[in-house]
């Protein structure tokens, strides 16, 4: 996968949507930043970066996806391959349902996905130089570079949605320590159940992540 980079941009995944749509760029391809000013977060906030935080988007193909992966969950794949990534230099990062990267009880960043035509945009932001307000930092000694290149390796073997999630699933019981945001109002994820999806049921809904 070709791999495209720039000292700054407003947000990777902006960009990278808007080249797409543009037909300038066709995937698979990504594009990773130094720096970011207006990276896009969960709920359309705005995500605060430093410069050499890990901050890239990648566009692939729908037809290059693993067959049973669930549309509405592309989000939770791809965010539990990067952390595999990261787990091997920091074992106390986890996902937080359905897109958070959190260590500790603190999040350190996130993965949001949009859908354009038949390709899908996958933008993930990581802090890994210093603090961000209430957000914490994965103090790892590698290039932001280095990681992409690692994580393009995984997502390249496109292992099966099935694989993944009996691997999440078995870490989503971290998750219910924490709240998530649904329609606007915060909802705690203690009672919640996983389903194989990767959707859950809270408060007697089915919830999807849609993000």
């Amino acid at each position: 996968m070709e791999i495209v980079s720039f000292d700054e941009l407003s947000s990777t995944q902006l960009y990278l949507i808007d080249k797409i749509k543009s037909k300038e760029y066709k995937p698979p391809i990504a594009i990773i930043a130094d720096n970011q000013t207006k990276g896009i977060g969960s709920r359309d906030n705005c995500w605060i970066a430093n410069k050499g935080d890990l901050l890239f988007s990648l566009a692939l193909k729908l037809d290059s996806l693993p067959l049973d992966l669930p549309l509405e969950s592309v989000s939770i794949y791809f965010a539990y391959l990067l952390k595999e990534v990261l787990y091997k230099y920091d074992k106390n990062i986890f996902l937080k349902w359905p897109n958070d990267f959190y260590v500790a009880d603190k999040k350190i960043g996130g993965c949001v996905t949009k859908l354009i035509d038949d390709t899908i945009i996958v933008g993930i932001g990581i802090n890994l130089v210093s603090k961000n307000g209430e957000f914490e930092y994965l103090d790892i000694d590698k290039k932001p570079q280095k990681l992409l290149e690692e994580f393009i390796d995984l997502v390249e073997k496109f292992p099966s949605w099935k694989y993944i999630f009996s691997k999440y699933q078995v870490e989503f019981n971290l998750s219910k320590n924490f709240y998530v945001h649904i329609n606007g109002e915060q909802k705690s994820l203690k009672s919640a159940i996983l389903y194989s999806d990767g959707s859950i049921e809270i408060d007697n809904k089915k919830v999807y992540s849609l993000r």
